[in-house]
């Protein structure tokens, strides 16, 4: 059986929305692309014909690896969550006990991490490190440039 894949309700809906775009929008744009460069004689020597081709590989690949993470998603409803407990969904304060620096961060789903967005992979380091603290803990995070600490400020489900 496969493994289900962790997924906030937003999350669904935006991957379910790239899906229906790359499926009804860009599919079409791309057989249309290879349509044209057809046209346009000799394939051997067709770069634009070569890279219709590349997009429509890509585009095809993503939309199998999208079907792929919805039908196994189990979306989780976070805001039937509450507690001080650091839990897959929740949004997380952290101070940096060297510099005092504050961050928040949402764990979510591999799917839908988008660090810009303040938004972490439940399979992060960081995100690894919080799962089952309480607010108030120091959790120690193992990054690239090291170790760093923080102090866990806030925990909430919104």
């Amino acid at each position: 059986m496969e493994e289900k894949i962790p997924m906030t309700s937003n999350g669904y809906d935006n991957l379910s929305n790239e899906l229906k775009r790359l499926k009804f929008e860009e599919r079409p744009r791309i057989v249309a692309a290879i349509e044209e460069a057809r046209g346009h004689g000799d394939l051997s020597e067709n770069a634009e014909y070569q890279s219709a081709r590349e997009q429509q590989s890509f585009n095809e690949g993503r939309i199998m690896e999208l079907e792929s993470a919805l039908a196994r998603a189990q979306v989780i409803d976070i805001k039937s969550l509450s507690g001080d407990k650091v839990l897959f969904g929740a949004t997380v304060t952290l101070e940096d006990s060297e510099t005092g620096s504050q961050h928040s961060y949402q764990i979510v789903g591999q799917y839908e991490a988008n660090l810009e967005k303040g938004l972490i992979s439940l399979l992060s380091p960081i995100a690894r490190a919080l799962i089952g603290k309480n607010k108030g803990d120091f959790v120690d995070v193992i990054t690239p440039k090291g170790e760093k600490s923080y102090e866990i400020l806030n925990v909430q489900f919104i």
